[in-house]
C-alpha cells in the first residue's frame, strides 16, 4: 500500500488537452492553485509511450513542487521511467496483479471500474475510479450510473474516487456517496482559467465534509 494520502482533486487529461500548445502552461496553474490536494492523471491514449514518458518528464517537477501527484495512464513502463507517483490502470491497462508486481508497493495504483465485478477482479488496487457516475461527453456511449455504485463497492474497503460528468454543483451528492474524491477533465480543462476551476471543485468538495 502507497504511503502517500489520496488526494481529493485528480484531474485527468485527454488526447486533445495534451496537444493544446498551452498545456503546460495551464497545466501548471492547475497544479498550483491543488497543490497537495491534486493529483494529475496523465492520460493520452493515441500517443507513443516516447511521446508520453517526454510529457511526464516536462511536468514532473512542476508537479513536486506544488506538493500534488502525478499518475500515469495504462503505461506501468512509462512511470516507472519517468518516477511518477503512481498509475492508472483502464481497460487498455494490463492486469491489475501484474501491474502491482512491476511496480513494488510504494507507487499508487488505482483502477478504473465499471461495475462490482471489475472491482472485485482489481488486486493490488490501493483504489478505484468509479464511473461513470454522470452523462458526459467524454463518454456519450455510457449512461450515467449514479452515485449507488459508490455505495455498492463500499464493502471491498478501498477509496473510491467518482468519475463521470461531475461539476461542481454535484460534488456534494458525489461525496456524500462514500468517494474519497472525484476526477474531472472537461470541468477543469475547458475553463478559461483552469486554476479558478480547481479552485471552484476543491471548495465544494470541503463544504460538502
Amino acid at each position: 500500500m502507497a504511503a502517500r494520502a489520496l488526494p481529493p482533486l485528480h484531474l485527468v487529461t485527454d488526447d486533445a488537452v495534451l496537444a493544446d500548445p498551452r498545456f503546460s502552461e495551464r497545466a501548471r496553474a492547475a497544479l498550483i492553485a491543488g497543490g497537495s490536494e491534486l493529483a494529475l492523471h496523465l492520460r493520452g491514449p493515441a500517443l507513443s509511450g516516447r511521446r508520453l514518458f517526454t510529457l511526464a518528464e516536462q511536468i514532473l517537477p512542476t508537479v513536486t513542487a506544488a506538493g500534488a501527484l502525478l499518475l500515469i495512464n495504462d503505461r506501468v513502463d512509462v512511470a516507472l521511467a519517468c518516477g511518477a507517483h503512481g498509475v492508472q490502470l483502464g481497460a487498455r491497462g494490463i492486469p491489475t496483479a501484474d501491474a502491482r508486481r512491476l511496480l513494488g508497493d510504494r507507487p499508487l495504483l488505482g483502477v478504473s471500474v465499471h461495475s462490482v465485478e471489475e472491482a472485485q477482479a482489481a488486486p493490488g488496487a490501493d483504489f478505484l475510479l468509479v464511473g461513470t457516475l454522470f452523462a458526459t461527453a467524454s463518454h456519450p456511449e455510457r449512461a450515467g450510473a449514479g452515485t449507488q455504485i459508490l455505495q455498492r463497492l463500499a464493502d471491498l474497503g478501498l477509496p473510491r474516487v467518482g468519475i463521470g460528468g461531475i461539476t461542481p454543483e454535484r460534488v456534494a451528492e458525489v461525496r456524500r456517496a462514500g468517494a474519497a474524491g472525484i476526477a474531472v477533465l472537461s470541468g477543469v480543462w475547458e475553463a478559461d482559467e483552469p486554476e479558478v476551476a480547481v479552485e471552484g471543485y476543491l471548495t465544494a468538495w470541503k463544504r460538502a465534509a
